[in-house]
């Protein structure tokens, strides 16, 4: 299904765009559109993760969020094996987006402070990198809520304040970790292509 979307997408110039990232580039076909012209932001670079995160995802995420029944699998014609796939392919296009975004990110940092990040570099520090990138205020209350919606999201109303939720909020928080150290991983490469091109000594 992933496969077939992109390939689709790509007639409406989805992968044109610069913070687009294809799982499956060798289907992808000419744009049907006119295209775009977009600004040129990215230093060059050849980042890209989406075969790490379609390995976490398959073989991290999922098991880590489908619930464990211990019944038997009863059939595809019993259970909602398209809406599942469906909701697959549009959350890892959204994480490979997000992830990927994370290249503008650095740029845009590297453009506001180039001196502190040329250091960071040539120093090839990636805790100060990181450090220099990350809110940890900011990344904290965003772990916080999104706590306490993942508890709330499939809780019986009808249950009161002691209802237990379908969904293991600890498991949502842990997938969202792993993404925000792949967008720092992503971040990190692309700073480093600064020093692999010889832009810096």
């Amino acid at each position: 299904m992933l496969r077939e979307q992109e390939r689709l997408q790509s007639l409406v110039r989805r992968y044109k765009s610069p913070d687009e990232y294809p799982f499956f580039p060798a289907v992808l076909q000419e744009p049907i559109l006119k295209p775009l012209n977009y600004p040129h932001i990215l230093h060059a670079n050849n980042v890209n993760v989406n075969a790490q995160l379609k390995d976490c995802y398959i073989n991290h995420i999922l098991p880590a969020a489908c619930v464990q029944t211990g019944r038997d699998d009863r059939g595809e014609s019993e259970e909602n094996y398209g809406s599942a796939a469906s909701c697959d392919v549009l959350t890892i296009q959204a994480l490979s987006r997000r992830i990927h975004f994370g290249k503008f990110v650095a740029e845009s940092k590297f453009q506001t402070e180039t001196e502190r990040f040329v250091k960071l570099i040539k120093e090839e520090d990636r805790q100060g990198i990181d450090d220099a990138i990350t809110n940890a205020a900011v990344e904290k209350k965003v772990l916080e809520r999104l706590r306490l919606k993942a508890k709330t999201y499939g809780t019986d109303p009808d249950m009161g304040a002691n209802a237990s939720s379908k969904v293991n909020a600890d498991a949502v928080v842990a997938m969202y970790k792993v993404g925000l150290c792949v967008y720092v991983a992503v971040v990190l490469w692309y700073t480093n292509t600064y020093r692999r091109t010889g832009l810096f000594p």
